[in-house]
This record gives structure tokens, sequence and C-alpha cells, in this order.
């Protein structure tokens, strides 16, 4: 359905625009950075499954639509960088309830698995970058003479997907252990707490300043 040769320049196309750490990168590093490894791989992905909501709404005609209206874009952005920011703000408040004694069991996710996988779904399909991604990028390697070209999106979108998957993990869990080498002591926990949070912060400012004004 999908040619060999389209389905390799799409990968590389893929790994080329993933490997640039965008929004959903960012996202999974603070929330490593602020509640650790458990949390950064629910984060990551949850953010996988919201980018493939993105591919789905792009195979149903939706992403062009959102691509190509300003004020829509700017609303689906605005909302994913208001989120980003309370995310940021909460993770701020509770940096001082970081313990290390706490890093002698296994840490539970604060605030659980489930809620985890959630927010980083949200976060990946409200991400500007995935929504450029996927309605710019990905129809221009379907193969129109083949047809079924909604089928071909779905399929050709898995690429990005498993590769962001992998990425995205190995970003969390590198911050995961930067940020257990500081958690030696109760002020150096609560000081990655708080930037992790601010990080968070500053990720929704610039996802808000940033992308497309027309």
């Amino acid at each position: 359905m999908v040619s060999t040769d389209r389905f390799l320049a799409f990968a590389a196309m893929s790994l080329l625009v993933i490997v640039v750490p965008g929004p959903s990168v960012l996202f999974v590093i603070g929330r490593a950075l602020a509640h650790g490894r458990r949390t950064a791989v629910a984060t990551a992905l949850g953010n996988v499954v919201g980018s493939y909501l993105l591919v789905v709404a792009v195979a149903l005609g939706i992403g062009t639509l959102v691509e190509r209206s300003a004020e829509l874009f700017l609303a689906v952005k605005l909302a994913g960088a208001a989120y980003l920011v309370l995310l940021g703000v909460q993770a701020f408040r509770h940096r001082h309830a970081m313990k290390a004694a706490d890093l002698s069991a296994p840490a539970a996710p604060a605030r659980g698995d489930l809620r985890t996988v959630l927010d980083g779904a949200l976060v990946g399909v409200t991400n500007p970058k995935g929504i450029v991604f996927f309605a710019a990028v990905l129809p221009q390697f379907v193969d129109h003479a083949a047809g079924r070209l909604p089928a071909q999106m779905l399929l050709l979108g898995l690429v990005p997907i498993s590769i962001g998957l992998v990425t995205d993990t190995l970003w969390g869990l590198t911050a995961s252990a930067a940020r257990n080498w500081f958690a030696r002591s109760d002020r150096r926990l609560s000081l990655i707490g708080g930037t992790g949070g601010f990080a968070l912060i500053g990720l929704g400012v610039t996802v808000a300043a940033t992308g497309r004004a027309d």
C-alpha cells in the first residue's frame, strides 16, 4: 500500500524532525526532573498516544483544517501552553514535598500512572510542532494513485510515533538519572523539583509565544 521508498523517505524526515527537541521532549524532561523515572516513562507514552491522535485527525481531514485556520490553530496552541504552565506551577508549589529519604523505596508517580499518561497525551495532541508536521508533511508521502489515503496516513504515522517513543523515553530516563544524582539531600531534590516546574512554565510561555501567527 505504501511503497518502500516513500516509507524510508518519511522515516528519514521524521527522524530529522524528532531529534530536534520540541515541546513534547521538554515536557518529558520537565516531568522527569520533577517526579522521576516512572512519571517520565508514563509521560513519554502519553505523548506518543496524543501524537497518534493527531495522525488520526489528519487522516480524517481535521488536521488540515487546524493547520489552515489561524484561529483554530491558535486556540489549540494556547490550550496546550496554558496546561503546561498549570503543571509547572503545581510542580513548583509542591517542590518541598520531595524528600531524599523517599528514594529509598520505589517512588510512586505524583499524579498516578493513568493521569500521567493523560497529561502527556494532552500535551502531545496540542503540540504545535506535531500539528504542523502531521498536517503539512505527512500528506506529502502518500501515494494518491494507490488509493486508501487515510489508511496510508495511519500506517505512515506509526513511523514517527515509534521513533518518538524511543527518543522521548531516553530523554526522560536521562533526566531522571540526573535527578537521582541530585537527590542526595532534601535541598537538592527541592531544587530539582523547582527547576522542573520552572522548565514547564517556560515551555508553556515559549509555546504560546512562538509558531504560526497569521
